[in-house]
């Protein structure tokens, strides 16, 4: 009797696994980027004198969709807006999932109140590590207040509450890996070919990262309050440049995921 239930659970132990098909890696993998202009409308981000990030922010993602459908024409190039329009953080995340996008790039802009500061940044969903990391999410999650009902829409999380930011302790990211991946990638790129200065890859609970069912980056592309940076980041030149960094970023993501 033993005999015939241990053959039972082997025929059945195989026929699940016939049953599931392989992921096709195959060169058309990569098929849809979602591309995320920080900010919009009623909500001008990062603000200094007359220069708002939510303009920057859309001429560098509308750039970067623009090199990628010239040189990567098997991709289709989606973005949660092409124009100043305000769009909610959970919207932006569900464009990316109806999509079924392999990649989300979320594109912003720094600001500090020390305006000496100056640099990159990339950053996946994680739990935050430092006290910066808190403030700085706290501060990109706020702008759920412009929504109505956000306390529904975000399950009552409150971005003024330290202790609210316990949620993401709870979150497990199925793409943590390879959104790493595609975040080294993106820094590698903005000191290898534009020469700018890279704070590092970092983790913290970004709400527009929260529900995103593929590998997704927010990349703080510079700081709004340092005269050189903020130069370098409204310059149409400044912003090719930083467009083709993010490009060749998500292509070499792109050929890796697939040889993989």
């Amino acid at each position: 009797m033993i005999k015939v239930l241990r053959n039972i659970s082997l025929l059945i132990f195989f026929m699940m696994l016939m049953a599931f098909q392989p992921l096709n890696l195959s060169k058309n993998y990569v098929k849809t980027i979602v591309i995320d202009p920080g900010h919009g409308g009623q909500d001008p981000g990062c603000v200094f004198g007359t220069t708002y990030e939510k303009d920057i922010v859309l001429d560098i993602a509308l750039e970067l969709g623009r090199i990628i459908k010239e040189n990567l024409p098997d991709v289709k190039v989606v973005y949660t807006r092409d124009k100043d329009t305000f769009i909610g953080l959970l919207e932006r995340a569900e464009i990316a999932n109806k999509n079924n996008a392999n990649a989300f790039i979320s594109i912003h802009v720094n600001a500090n109140a020390n305006t000496s500061a100056l640099g990159t940044e990339t950053w996946v969903m994680g739990l935050h590590k430092t006290e910066a990391n808190l403030k700085l999410a706290m501060k990109e999650n706020s702008v759920i207040f412009l929504e109505e009902n956000y306390i529904e829409k975000y399950d009552g999380f409150d971005p003024n509450s330290p202790e609210a930011f316990i949620i993401f302790s709870l979150y497990q990211d199925a793409f943590l890996d390879q959104s790493l991946i595609l975040a080294e990638k993106i820094e590698n790129e903005f000191v290898n070919k534009v020469q700018r200065k890279s704070r590092g890859v970092k983790q913290a609970g970004f709400l527009v990262l929260w529900k995103t069912s593929m590998p997704s980056v927010l990349i703080e592309t510079g700081f709004i309050s340092n005269d050189e940076e903020r130069k370098f980041i409204t310059s149409k030149t400044g912003q090719v440049y930083l467009a083709s960094a993010i490009f060749r970023a998500f292509r070499d993501f792109k050929k890796e995921l697939e040889s993989n």
